[in-house]
C-alpha cells in the first residue's frame, strides 16, 4: 500500500504587497455605503460617494496636467475638505502629496516647493499672493485655485497669472478615472518637511507602509470605532492631525469633522451635537477648552480616544479633564514616526500621570546613552530612538540626515531625551536639539539665530524656549547689539517678520553686552535661557 504524500500548501501572500492605498479605501466605502457622511464641514459636508467622486474627478484632471506614478502634488491652505479631496486624488495617481504648512513666511515656502519638486499646487486665495512671490525657480506648471468653498471663496480676477479654478474642471470630467494605483509599503505616501537642527526644511518621506501601521498601532490601543466621530481641528499639515485619527476614520468608514483652525467655544459645541468620539491635540487647546465656561456640564461620555501630545502637558491639566470623566491619554513621536512612537493606555492616566506612555505595539523604543548608543538602565536619561514600520523611510534626497539620524541597526535617532521608569513607561526629560516646542508648533532655535544675526547691528544672538502659561513654551532671543542695533520686540518683528513665521518670533527679548558662549565658542544654551527667564 502507498502512503499518500502531503501535498504542500497554495504558496501565499505574506501580506507585504497587499494594497493600502487610502484612496482605494474610501472606493470601497462608497461602493458600501456612500450615504454616509464622510466630511462634515462648513463649506459643505460630503458623503463616501460625493468624496470618492471628487477626488476622482481631481484625479483625472491631475493625470491631464502629465502627473504620473511619484510625481509630487502640494496644498496649501487651512484645513478644508479640499484638503482631504486633494491629498486622496493625489493617492490615486500614485503621486505623493505635499501638504504645506500655511504660517511659512515666502523664504521657507520657497524651500519646501523648491525642495519637494511638486509640479502642481493646490491652493486656497488667501494664500495665492506669496506662491506668486516665490514660484519662479520652482518645478511648479499646474496652479489650481480653490473656488468652491464658501470658507475659503476666490477672487472675481481668480484666473490671471496662470492660475486656474478647479471646480470648471473637476466638473468637465466626463469618466472619472483613472484606476486606483495599487501601493505597497515601501511605496511613498506623504513628504512632510519639518526644520532640522540646522534650520533647513527636511522632507519626511511616510509610506503607505509608515501610515497603515501607525493606524495599527492606534486600533490596538485606543478604544476607536468604525463609526467613530473623529475632530479635526489642529492643523492637517502636521502627521499628529492628519494620521492620528484623521486619515483612518476615512479608511474605516466615519465620520471626520473638519474646522478650519481650534476655537473652543466652537470646540465646546461641537463636542455636544456631534458626539465627537476621538480627538488630537495640544495641550494649549485642551487648557483653552478647559476655559469655556460649561464645557464640564455638558454629558462628554462619548469622548473615548482623546490624545494630547506635540508639547508637554501640565499634570494639574489631566487630572481636571479626568475628575470629569475624560481622560486625556498622552503620547509622544515626530513626524518621522508618523507620529506615535509611545502612548499612555487611558486606564493608566492617574498613577502614570506625566508619562509619555509605553512603545505602540509594533514599534520598539529604547533609551540610550547619546555618545555609545547603548541602552541605559531605568530612570537614567538619554535620547530615544525608535525602530518600527511607523518610523520614516528617510529623508527626502538627504543622504547626510539620513546617516545622522539612522544606525547600522536601523534604530531611528529622536534628538529627544527622556527616561524609562521601572515599569517601562517614557518620560520626557528634555530636547537634545533644543527644539522649542509652541502651541504644538516647532520651532528650532539655529534657524532663529540665523535670521536674527544678519539683521544690522546685532553682534552675537542666542535663541531658546522659555516656558509660557498660554503656548508652553514661547521663544526668546538674548542679543548683544551695537549702536545701531535693535532695541525692542518690536524692532525685532519688523525685521523677521517676512522671514519666519509668525510663531517662530521672540515674544522675549534680552540686550546682554556679551552672549554666553563655552570655550569651544559654542553658545552656552543654559547660560543663555537663565539670562531670558530673568526680567528686566
Amino acid at each position: 500500500m502507498t502512503t499518500p504524500t502531503a501535498t504542500p500548501p497554495h504558496p501565499r501572500n505574506s501580506g507585504l504587497g497587499v494594497d493600502l492605498n487610502p484612496a482605494a479605501a474610501v472606493a470601497r466605502n462608497a461602493a458600501h455605503q456612500g450615504a454616509a457622511t464622510a466630511v462634515r464641514y462648513a463649506g459643505g459636508d460630503l458623503t463616501y460617494a460625493q468624496l470618492d467622486e471628487k477626488s476622482a474627478r481631481l484625479a483625472t484632471v491631475l493625470t491631464s496636467f502629465g502627473v504620473r506614478d511619484g510625481d509630487r502634488v502640494a496644498y496649501l491652505g487651512l484645513n478644508s475638505s479640499s484638503f482631504l479631496v486633494t491629498m486622496l486624488a493625489a493617492f490615486r495617481t500614485g503621486a505623493i502629496f505635499v501638504p504645506v504648512n500655511f504660517r511659512l513666511a515666502e523664504r521657507e515656502l520657497r524651500a519646501v516647493l523648491e525642495g519637494s519638486g511638486a509640479t502642481v499646487l493646490v491652493c486656497e486665495e488667501e494664500h495665492r499672493a506669496r506662491v506668486d512671490a516665490i514660484r519662479e525657480g520652482t518645478r511648479l506648471r499646474h496652479l489650481l485655485l480653490v473656488d468652491d468653498d464658501t470658507q475659503a471663496p476666490a477672487s472675481a480676477s481668480a484666473e490671471t497669472g496662470g492660475w486656474r479654478t478647479w471646480s470648471p474642471l473637476i466638473s468637465a470630467v466626463a469618466t472619472p478615472g483613472p484606476d486606483i494605483a495599487a501601493k505597497t509599503a515601501d511605496d511613498p505616501a506623504v513628504l512632510m518637511f519639518t526644520s532640522g537642527t540646522t534650520g533647513l526644511p527636511k522632507g519626511v518621506v511616510l509610506t503607505h507602509g509608515n501610515i497603515w501601521w501607525n493606524a495599527v498601532n492606534v486600533e490596538l490601543r485606543l478604544d476607536t470605532r468604525r463609526d467613530d466621530v473623529t475632530y479635526a481641528a489642529a492643523p492637517l499639515f502636521h502627521i499628529g492631525a492628519l494620521n492620528s485619527f484623521t486619515l483612518r476614520t476615512l479608511v474605516r468608514g466615519g465620520t471626520v469633522l473638519v474646522r478650519r483652525g481650534f476655537d473652543p467655544r466652537q470646540c465646546r459645541d461641537d463636542m455636544v451635537t456631534h458626539k465627537v468620539n476621538s480627538m488630537f491635540g495640544v495641550a494649549q487647546m485642551f487648557a483653552a477648552l478647559a476655559r469655556v465656561p460649561g464645557l464640564f456640564d455638558e454629558d462628554l461620555s462619548h469622548l473615548r480616544s482623546v490624545v494630547v501630545a506635540g508639547a508637554p502637558v501640565p499634570p494639574s491639566l489631566i487630572e481636571l479633564y479626568a475628575q470629569h470623566g475624560v481622560l486625556l491619554q498622552q503620547a509622544w513621536g515626530l513626524t518621522e514616526t508618523s507620529p506615535f512612537a509611545t502612548h499612555l493606555p487611558a486606564e493608566r492616566t492617574l498613577d502614570k500621570v506625566g508619562s509619555a506612555g509605553i512603545p505602540m505595539p509594533f514599534t520598539e523604543v529604547r533609551v540610550v546613552h547619546p555618545v555609545t548608543g547603548e541602552p541605559v538602565g531605568p530612570e537614567v536619561p538619554g535620547e530615544i530612538v525608535v525602530r518600527g514600520p511607523n518610523v520614516t523611510a528617510g529623508y527626502w534626497n538627504n543622504p547626510e540626515a539620513n546617516n545622522a539620524a539612522f544606525d547600522a541597526e536601523g534604530w531611528f535617532h529622536s534628538g529627544d531625551a527622556g527616561r524609562l521608569d521601572e515599569d517601562g513607561f517614557l518620560y520626557i526629560v528634555d530636547r537634545l536639539k533644543d527644539m522649542v516646542i509652541t502651541g504644538g508648533e516647532n520651532v528650532y532655535p539655529a534657524e532663529v539665530e540665523r535670521v536674527l544675526a544678519a539683521m544690522p547691528g546685532v553682534l552675537d544672538v542666542g535663541v531658546v524656549g522659555v516656558p509660557d502659561e498660554q503656548w508652553g513654551e514661547t521663544v526668546a532671543a538674548v542679543i548683544s547689539v551695537d549702536g545701531s542695533g535693535p532695541r525692542t520686540l518690536e524692532d525685532i518683528h519688523g525685521y523677521a517678520a517676512g522671514r519666519l513665521a509668525r510663531y517662530k518670533l521672540p515674544r522675549r527679548l534680552k540686550i546682554v553686552e556679551a552672549v554666553p558662549r563655552n570655550a569651544s565658542g559654542k553658545l552656552d544654551k543654559t547660560a543663555i535661557r537663565r539670562l531670558a527667564e530673568r526680567e528686566g
